[in-house]
């Protein structure tokens, strides 16, 4: 059974990121002991709410540097809503806050207007497609393998990272014209605004793809028999 582990620092939706685990067949794990993340198989860094207060959370409970020293062994790392913008190295949110710094650039606020300038709704919330940001965008072996573009999955957000190198993306949505980043990739970590845990069976899809990524020498690799559940 695969095991992962849930970064327990008091903030993001815990449960629903535990059942959907479960509902995997992982063995999960939540726990804010330092230690047990250094020994994990997988690490899941959930978030909801305030980029600055989450972060705050991971400082004050001496989180940032175990989590950092594990993405440095290559094992996989997800981050999830807020979780994945603490991958920047800032956010905006209610002034500057240093994030985790794995992925350069900032999160900034989604533009409160349409790209024909009307106003739209802020925050971000509902069922959006994700599109590949490149043609050359490749999902086969990721945490999107199997993954058809124009799928739906649940975003509930006001903010957006905008990392400084556009490979950096994996997916992107569209906002009204808005172009919003849905989902990224730095190497062994990966992170999606979207809520897998409450996006359905896609969603479980993409749990499992997590699940199914192996660290083999210097790469990750992809277990089919894993990803199909």
């Amino acid at each position: 059974m695969t095991r992962v582990l849930v970064v327990d620092y008091g903030v993001g939706n815990l449960l629903s990121v535990c059942r959907a685990f479960e509902a995997c067949g992982a063995a999960v794990e939540l726990t804010g002991s330092p230690e047990r993340i250094a020994a994990a198989e997988r690490v899941v860094v959930p978030g909801v709410g305030a980029f600055g207060d989450c972060m705050n959370e991971l400082q004050r409970r001496k989180l940032v540097q175990p989590i950092l020293d594990y993405v440095a062994t290559g094992n996989p790392v997800l981050g999830i809503c807020v979780g994945m913008q603490m991958l920047m190295q800032v956010g905006e949110e209610f002034g500057e806050h240093t994030g985790l710094g794995i992925a350069a650039g900032r999160v900034r606020a989604i533009p409160g207007t349409a790209s024909d300038g009307r106003p739209h709704k802020i925050p971000h919330i509902g069922w959006n497609a994700l599109l590949k940001p490149s043609p050359d965008t490749v999902w086969d072996g990721t945490i999107l393998d199997g993954i058809a573009p124009g799928t739906t999955c649940y975003f509930v957000h006001s903010f957006t990272c905008v990392p400084s190198d556009d490979k950096l993306r994996l997916a992107d949505c569209d906002y009204n014209g808005q172009r919003i980043s849905a989902a990224l990739r730095v190497g062994n970590v990966f992170g999606t605004q979207f809520h897998p845990e409450k996006s359905g069976e896609v969603g479980l899809r993409i749990l499992r793809n997590f699940l199914a990524l192996t660290q083999a020498g210097s790469k990750l690799t992809l277990n089919p028999a894993i990803a199909a559940g």
